[in-house]
């Protein structure tokens, strides 16, 4: 039997997302970070990913990762960049550059949130959205990234 291709998948956190844990947990659970990106990356194992994961409360920090995924030729990413979801047109533009898929998924349902939250300005360069469904939701984007790496690999 042939051994299974490790794919690389990055796990980014944004803004207050370090927070986890203390923040409101009636809308973010009781999870800290740690916790979860240790749930995404055994969760991850099941999809052949070997997960990194990544926080910064600093939009630039949070770009420059993108660019440096687009450098590595990483195989997928989550990311959940927090509030900067709704504003923030350079995350746009370097989601722009980036050819493996990604997921956007959101810890609360932020269609179901404050107005201002209901507007997500990377959702048109994202290929997974993911929102309202806790912790499940990576992993729920993780399968179906999965899906889409296996068919970018077969094209």
């Amino acid at each position: 039997m042939a051994a299974r291709a490790v794919k690389t998948l990055w796990l980014l956190h944004g803004v207050n997302l370090d927070m986890l844990g203390r923040r409101d947990p009636a809308v973010y659970g009781t999870m800290t970070l740690a916790e979860l990106e240790a749930y995404v990356a055994r969760h991850g194992e099941t999809y052949g990913f070997t997960v990194r994961s990544f926080q910064t409360n600093h939009e630039g920090e949070f770009v420059e990762k993108l660019h440096q995924i687009v450098i590595d030729a990483a195989d997928a990413a989550i990311i959940n960049p927090g509030a900067w979801t709704h504003y923030s047109y350079a995350l746009h533009d370097a989601l722009e550059l980036v050819e493996a898929p990604v997921a956007e998924v959101h810890l609360s349902d932020i269609d179901q949130r404050e107005e201002w939250r209901r507007t997500s300005v990377i959702a048109d360069v994202v290929d997974v959205r993911v929102r309202g469904k806790g912790a499940a939701g990576y992993v729920e984007a993780l399968e179906k990234l999965a899906g889409l790496v296996e068919e970018r690999r077969r094209a």
